[in-house]
């Protein structure tokens, strides 16, 4: 019974998480300027077509990212730290939900600066 709860706790989490943007008054009311580093991954082939928390459908040929916290509609450079490449995304969806993940790109976002077989990459994500 205390497993079901605790799992019923950290979902309940995740969903609290994922339906919110985080406002941290650290950045002036804007969240121009941060940046973080972790991981990329991408979106599976699945998701083309389907809504995406913001209400959009997620196109795999379009460059868009999902983030845990930043704004939708905020534009990101992410950088591949291995060779420098670089993309700008729209936040649009919510994630990416493994662990030591930052962001999820988009199918060609993520080719744009690195490998698909590659599954996932070292980035630095700035706002803009």
């Amino acid at each position: 019974m205390q497993h079901i709860q605790k799992g019923l706790l950290l979902s309940l989490c995740l969903l609290l998480a994922a339906c919110s943007s985080r406002y941290d008054e650290s950045h002036g009311g804007s969240w121009r300027g941060y940046s973080e580093t972790g991981y990329a991954s991408y979106y599976a082939d699945r998701y083309h077509g389907k809504k995406t928390a913001s209400g959009e459908r997620y196109r795999n040929n379009l460059n868009s990212a999902a983030h845990m916290t930043l704004p939708f509609g905020a534009m990101v450079r992410v950088t591949n730290l291995a060779n420098g490449k670089s993309v700008v995304v729209k936040v649009n969806d919510r994630g990416a939900f493994k662990n030591g993940r930052i962001i999820d790109l988009s199918k060609s976002a993520f080719s744009s600066i690195g490998n698909i077989r590659d599954g996932i990459i070292q980035v630095k994500v700035e706002v803009l």
